[in-house]
């Protein structure tokens, strides 16, 4: 699993498959992603043209108009285009919104992702005890805009519960489960003038049991006692079916014909279809409704499950219920995909991500980022030891994958519960780049190396990997060899050793891994002719190995 705190911008260099975020509400509150984004009141006036040619302004500046909300669309838009370029040609986005900026959001996303993607407005219930603010309503709903990339996306159905699956109440003579449904074509476009193609008759023999179709009239049947049935609607006047003929001609076995109930002592039959519970071999399932009201979702239920993993419920306002998440996971209808959330708060997303992959035996992966904000001084978690959100959210995952484990009973199974936690920096390299008239004596000792003082072995080993562009979790190790530390990326991806005056030995012992990549520093070689040996022992031991000093 991979954890990433810091500003996703300058750390995501992959496609991902599901990007879930809850950004700010805009509750007219200062929040915490102060861009800059923010012009002069005069400045905005001018723009919109909001003063006549006098100079007076045009209309009062109200809580209506489009500077209250400006700061929070400026803010949200660049991290849209942003998720837009990371997803996956079949990716979808989640994004909470309560209802300060649902329409400006739905504005927003329309215009980054296109309307042709939107897939719907799910609203659920956050808090059922509503919300007691200043409005004349308690608000108890919020909202998730579902987007796709492409409409290659598909959002997966769930399996039938009993309030679907006791309509299928009959059963054929193999024992398999079905409900007949009316053939004919109710509601909208159900006329015959609006598919005149799908206007034919079935012909049925109540003798022996025998339904046909036929793509005209056939006096022929009739003559034999065959009873004719056309779709005619309720009210009398002509209709049509929901198959065309030869959907009916190649599906006649699934069909049979019924009196109509409204018309039993007339004998007035039409024709179902024998809709069974397991097509194709498959479990009946249902699509998802756009309004969630359960309480597993729910605000308290979220706070229950902070609190159960043996947390304060003081130490976190407002975690997301980690089942919301899973639910969301499993819409989006992926496998062995990524997970991102970039307003990632306490973890809950991680938390869901690896309760489904325990589930369902999958092995999805998810990038968590956040802010290193800062929790107050009087703050319950300064108390508890969290200096930061990232620390409350990490512990999270923490707790959460152990507790997951052993409800499972799958501790040395392959659930991965783990992860890694990077922070965003700048380069690793020194700024080497002077015009001639800054060099100086004194620069002289910042030239004698370009990495700089106080990064690690691990800071310039995943640098290397972003620069190459490596996975983040794949497996690493080390091991000393001759005093020096060697490092070993995913069994010979990359091996790398960044000690002062490596010895032969060692520059040996790595070649005859034959890695694919090898990487040294710059002050690994007391010499020239010391590095250009590095170049000959690695042609003569590991010739296809990609040798890079930094």
């Amino acid at each position: 699993m991979d954890y990433l705190a810091g500003n996703v911008q300058l750390v995501i260099a992959i496609f991902v498959n599901l990007i879930y975020i809850d950004p700010p509400y805009n509750t007219g509150n200062d929040f915490i992603y102060r861009d800059n984004f923010n012009i002069e009141k005069q400045d905005y006036y001018e723009d919109i043209g909001m003063f006549d040619d006098s100079g007076n302004r045009l209309f009062r500046n109200s809580y209506s108009n489009g500077r209250f909300h400006s700061d929070w669309c400026s803010m949200i838009y660049p991290r849209l285009m942003l998720a837009r370029n990371l997803l996956s040609k079949d990716g979808v986005i989640f994004i909470s919104i309560d209802d300060h900026e649902l329409e400006n959001l739905k504005n927003i996303c329309d215009e980054i992702f296109g309307s042709e993607n939107y897939q719907a407005t799910i609203s659920y219930v956050r808090k059922t005890s509503g919300k007691q603010d200043s409005s004349n309503f308690m608000k108890s709903t919020e909202y998730i805009l579902v987007y796709s990339k492409t409409n290659e996306w598909k959002c997966k159905t769930l399996i039938a519960d009993s309030n679907v699956t006791n309509r299928y109440n009959k059963q054929d003579l193999n024992g398999r489960k079905y409900r007949e449904t009316d053939l004919r074509k109710t509601g909208a476009g159900d006329r015959r003038e609006d598919r005149p193609q799908m206007w034919y008759p079935f012909y049925y023999n109540e003798e022996e049991n025998i339904l046909k179709v036929s793509d005209r009239e056939d006096s022929a049947l009739k003559k034999q006692g065959y009873i004719e049935i056309w779709p005619i609607k309720s009210d009398g006047s002509k209709g049509r079916w929901r198959w065309g003929f030869s959907t009916s001609k190649n599906n006649i076995e699934l069909l049979v014909a019924r009196i109509m109930p409204k018309y039993k002592d007339e004998k007035k039959y039409t024709v179902y279809e024998m809709d069974f519970i397991d097509k194709n071999g498959e479990v009946r399932t249902i699509k998802e409704h756009t309004c969630w009201d359960r309480k597993e979702f729910n605000s308290d239920n979220a706070m229950q499950e902070f609190k159960n993993l043996g947390f304060s419920n003081q130490l976190f306002p407002f975690p997301k219920s980690s089942s919301l998440m899973k639910h969301i996971v499993y819409l989006a209808n992926i496998k062995n995909g990524i997970v991102l959330d970039f307003f990632s708060g306490s973890g809950s997303m991680a938390q869901g991500v690896m309760r489904l992959n325990a589930e369902d035996g999958e092995n999805r992966k998810f990038i968590m980022v956040q802010l290193p904000e800062s929790c107050t001084e009087s703050s319950e978690a300064i108390k508890f030891g969290y200096n930061t959100i990232c620390d409350i959210g990490k512990e999270r995952i923490r707790r959460a994958g152990e507790i997951i484990k052993s409800e499972n009973n799958i501790l040395n199974n392959n659930l991965d519960v783990g992860f890694r936690v990077f922070k965003v920096d700048d380069s690793n390299m020194n700024n080497v780049y002077y015009s001639p008239s800054e060099y100086s004596q004194d620069i002289l000792s910042i030239l004698q190396s370009n990495i700089k003082d106080d990064r690690s072995d691990l800071d310039l080993l995943f640098g290397c990997l972003l620069e190459w562009g490596l996975p983040l979790s794949l497996p690493y190790n080390s091991e000393k060899i001759d005093g020096c530390t060697v490092h070993n990326y995913n069994n010979g991806d990359l091996v790398a050793c960044f000690n002062e005056n490596i010895p032969d030995s060692v520059i040996k012992h790595i070649a005859k891994k034959q890695p694919l990549r090898a990487v040294f520093r710059d002050g690994s070689f007391a010499s020239s002719p010391a590095k250009i040996n590095v170049g000959e022992i690695f042609k003569s031991l590991a010739p296809d190995t990609r040798v890079k000093v930094i």
